[in-house]
């Protein structure tokens, strides 16, 4: 099958953890999440743009198993990354459906889009000399989040960390006038870069301060989709919250 050819391609080999972004448990929940509220319902006239696109591998395993007549424009300032997503996007013929350039989002996504989706930073440290910088999400790992909640896309799919301060992410959602229409929970262990100690410290007071929810060896990552207030929509904020948490 062509998706299980792309779990096991060799390229990402010759590439470190600290320099690509690896954890195939959360990349697979973000494709699922995509698939399931966004990808199967979207028309051909919808636009995606994808903040912090990676490897490309959560799209493209969506793309292989879904029937998804819509274009995706990524964006990944990390060159080693949109190296090797530029290189699976083609080994898998979807240049039609599925481009990234390696360029800054905030500064060349098109406003019109129908849909934002992002995995974006969310590893809560007082500086971003981590493992892999990149991944730094600001003193509280919401920071990034919120800023993509800012740019006004009608529809917004973001994967939200119960350790980053997420009652203050869902209220500033509905601040800047969204509700939470959809979501889907996974339970994830601390690995590689959440297990920094830098991480786990700020983490532990954030947990002090209520802003963190986790457990000694499992941290729950949820799949929002916020969409802007409209009166058809029904909001499940306080349901989401519920569950993030309840560790």
């Amino acid at each position: 099958m062509k998706e299980a050819l792309l779990t096991s391609n060799k390229a990402s080999d010759s590439y470190s953890p600290n320099e690509v972004f690896f954890c195939p448990e959360e990349s697979q929940f973000y494709s699922q999440c995509l698939d399931k509220m966004v990808l199967k319902h979207c028309t051909p006239s919808d636009s995606i743009i994808e903040f912090g696109a990676g490897d490309g591998s959560p799209v493209i395993n969506c793309l292989l198993k879904t029937k998804f007549d819509g274009f995706i424009q990524g964006y990944e300032l990390n060159s080693a990354a949109c190296k090797l997503a530029q290189s699976r996007i083609e080994q898998y013929q979807l240049k039609d459906k599925y481009i990234i350039d390696n360029k800054c989002f905030f500064k060349n996504f098109p406003s019109d889009a129908s849909y934002l989706i992002a995995n974006p930073p969310y590893l809560p440290a007082p500086d971003d000399n981590l493992y892999m910088p990149s991944l730094h999400g600001g003193k509280d790992g919401a920071t990034i989040t919120q800023k993509l909640l800012s740019v006004g896309c009608e529809n917004v799919l973001l994967m939200i960390s119960a350790y980053s301060n997420p009652v203050d992410t869902i209220d500033y959602a509905i601040a800047q006038g969204y509700q939470v229409v959809d979501f889907m929970i996974s339970p994830l262990r601390f690995g590689y870069y959440s297990c920094e100690p830098k991480v786990r410290n700020t983490i532990a007071e954030l947990r002090n301060k209520y802003k963190a929810f986790y457990s000694e060896n499992i941290y729950f990552l949820a799949g929002v989709l916020f969409k802007k207030e409209d009166s058809s929509n029904v909001d499940i904020s306080a349901e989401l919250l519920k569950v993030m948490t309840a560790l």
